[in-house]
């Protein structure tokens, strides 16, 4: 089981975006959001990062799939990444997919009990999918 790690500086729209994901994979993929300051402004935190990774690693997943918005939320969970052991470092991929896209597409191959390749194929597929019919 693959489970999902969404990162935004806006905790609006990644809990927007967690209610997108449970309505099309249901209970069956973990998902955790991190997202915006404690007053509810813009803004990411390691500490905030590594509670949502750890909710996911101790779901039971075999690997969890990080998608994230925009550049300073890496160095945010870097910072995460880093206090984890190894073992549970070693279960962890950090996505370059699009943040809304790709967690759609994870979520349904999360949900049909996919490998985590495939998730992160389906995640990364988005960057190059077409929105509007040509």
């Amino acid at each position: 089981m693959v489970g999902l790690v969404l990162i935004s500086h806006s905790r609006t729209l990644v809990e927007g975006l967690r209610d997108m994901v449970v309505q099309v994979a249901g209970d069956s993929v973990p998902v955790a959001t991190a997202g915006g300051t404690e007053d509810r402004r813009l803004g990411t935190s390691a500490p905030q990062i590594a509670v949502a990774l750890r909710t996911v690693l101790d779901a039971g997943v075999d690997a969890a799939i990080v998608l994230l918005d925009l550049g300073s939320a890496a160095l945010s969970l870097e910072l995460a990444l880093e206090e984890l052991d190894p073992s549970d470092r070693a279960r962890v991929r950090v996505s370059e997919a699009p943040l809304v896209e790709g967690a759609i597409l994870a979520a349904v191959q999360a949900s049909i009990d996919a490998s985590i390749d495939d998730v992160v194929a389906a995640a990364e597929g988005a960057a190059t999918m077409t929105k509007l019919p040509r």
